[in-house]
């Protein structure tokens, strides 16, 4: 009769429990997770930078017209083109670009004239500061919002979230955006106008973060913060508006599941107060799920408010690359993909490492 040790689940085929206990094989399975994670963050790059230089050369503008002018005599015409390497074969172009991006070489913007890497640091800090304020709101108010209307189902407050998120989703964000101009700009006088600062107070802060709302307080100028702040009230609130209309709707799905479990009645049946079958148990259980709701959501605010960013006039990514495309600025359109792209990566990373915290189970 063979005495087979027993395996724990994940280790190498043949070896036993006590071996797997042990300090070093502890540290070779995290290692290998480890290993596992940054092989996945590679492929996916490299998935990135590949599928946005195939965009760029199938995209139907031509780079060196947009540099040298439709005017430019064909010598010109020839040896931009080789400077550009666009006489070379193909696989050499993808590694040439491949070699800039991880050296921080993004080229340079035709439309600015400048290194595009320093381009994106000055416009990108504007849609941070715009997406994060957007999505505090969406939680801060859609997470609630949720809650009451899966505790309350079917009556007046579970209808009236439900009208919210179908407006917050069906409504255009180009129209109620002009809509939010007219009235309470236009006519109301309530906001500033488009812009993230009134012309007057530009400079007057030294851009150490380039979030505009930390740099005034770090300079001491309450002034131009509340000025910021002013001028942050519309757009954001026309973001977080489509935050909060998914959020709710979210949060009340993963709680309409969750109420109907049986642990909920057990929780009950015990004597728990509603206040802690509520938030404590069934919360406790969604809260998994809204980490990577809320995160998708920071990361989609990141990358989809161009149109947002186009009404308000803001200084943001979105608006760089729409008009570096206008411009056939294709060095600054793919790297602001780049960028954009390199965010949602790291923030679906980031979910999965706060899901791993919230939820023992998933470790």
């Amino acid at each position: 009769m063979a005495n087979a040790a027993a395996e724990l689940p994940g280790t190498p085929k043949g070896v036993p429990a006590e071996a797997a206990d042990s300090l070093a094989f502890r540290l070779w399975r995290r290692l290998r997770a480890v290993g596992g994670v940054l092989l996945s963050l590679a492929l996916t790059f490299l998935g990135l930078t590949f599928v946005t230089f195939i965009i760029g050369r199938v995209m139907p503008l031509d780079p060196v017209l947009a540099i040298v002018g439709d005017r430019a005599p064909q010598h010109v015409y020839d040896a931009v083109y080789q400077q550009l390497g666009l006489d070379q074969p193909i696989w050499v172009q993808y590694l040439r670009y491949l070699g800039g991006i991880l050296s921080g070489d993004l080229g340079t913007s035709v439309q600015t004239s400048r290194p595009v890497l320093d381009d994106l640091m000055r416009f990108f800090p504007a849609t941070i500061e715009l997406a994060t304020l957007a999505t505090l709101v969406g939680v801060v108010l859609g997470v609630p919002m949720g809650v009451l209307a899966a505790v309350h189902q079917g009556r007046l407050i579970d209808h009236c979230v439900r009208l919210v998120g179908l407006i917050g989703y069906s409504m255009p964000v180009f129209w109620l955006g002009m809509v939010a101009l007219l009235v309470f700009y236009a006519k109301l006088g309530w906001v500033p106008g488009p812009g993230r600062l009134a012309v007057f107070y530009e400079g007057m802060v030294p851009a150490v973060t380039g979030l505009l709302l930390v740099d005034s307080l770090l300079a001491g100028n309450m002034t131009v913060f509340w000025n910021a702040v002013d001028h942050l009230i519309l757009p954001v609130s026309i973001l977080g508006t489509f935050a909060l209309a998914y959020i709710a709707r979210m949060t009340r799905s993963f709680m309409l599941d969750q109420l109907r479990q049986e642990y909920i009645l057990t929780a009950r049946v015990k004597g728990l107060s509603e206040r802690a079958v509520i938030w404590r148990h069934a919360f406790g259980n969604v809260l998994v799920q809204l980490i990577t709701i809320i995160g998708l959501t920071y990361a989609s605010l990141l990358e989809g408010s161009v149109l947002t960013e186009t009404v308000f006039a803001w200084p943001g990514i979105g608006q760089y690359i729409t008009n570096a495309l206008f411009n056939s600025d294709m060095n600054a359109v793919l790297g602001g993909t780049i960028v954009v792209g390199t965010c949602f990566v790291g923030i679906n990373m980031l979910s999965d490492a706060l899901y791993r915290v919230v939820d023992p189970r998933a470790r």
